[in-house]
């Protein structure tokens, strides 16, 4: 079976390094792992982030499910590709697993980055907006949804001391995602 790796690990100095250890643990589980930067692009046409966003949709299609990287990226939440192709998958009715290397809630995160006022049961960042607050990981709508099309989020108890290299969760959803597409015992 086959599992598209989302996440914002492509942007890490050492992707293809973090994308191989990726597939070969998901090799050790008898899952075909298919990481975005697999795709051939050549980054010097015109339209290079159309052929990539065609080559991941490519990749998304052929696979059954989905393992996805949410830990925080780039501010308090999850990265908005990573998001959207969460999003895709689910749509599509396949499997959904994702894992956040950050345990903490979400208004935890906002809060370490801004200071929140609480007023009337809501909390309020500086320009007054609400924050999301249902003590969940990240937004209802991406922690919903795996738990819906999936598992819950797999978060550590404490986050590691590499948040960008750490696998432990991740092998944790390729476990899960092993065990959904098992072949059932005859």
């Amino acid at each position: 079976m086959k599992v598209y790796l989302a996440g914002p690990d492509v942007f890490l100095p050492d992707a293809i390094e973090i994308g191989r250890a990726k597939v070969e643990l998901c090799a050790a589980y008898g899952l075909t792992g298919l990481f975005p930067l697999d795709n051939q692009i050549d980054r010097d046409r015109a339209d290079a982030s159309l052929q990539i966003f065609r080559g991941n949709e490519a990749m998304m299609n052929a696979a059954d499910g989905i393992i996805a990287n949410l830990t925080p990226f780039r501010g308090p939440g999850a990265d908005p590709g990573t998001v959207y192709e969460l999003g895709y998958m689910a749509a599509r009715g396949k499997l959904c697993l994702g894992y956040s290397n950050d345990p903490r809630f979400y208004a935890e995160r906002v809060a370490d980055m801004s200071e929140l006022k609480s007023a009337n049961g809501l909390l309020t960042d500086p320009d007054g907006l609400t924050v999301e607050n249902f003590d969940l990981a990240d937004n209802l709508m991406m922690i919903h949804a795996l738990e819906l099309h999936g598992s819950p989020l797999i978060t550590p108890e404490m986050a590691p001391a590499d948040l960008w290299h750490d696998l432990a969760c991740f092998e944790t959803c390729v476990r899960l995602a092993a065990g959904r597409f098992a072949p059932a015992a005859v």
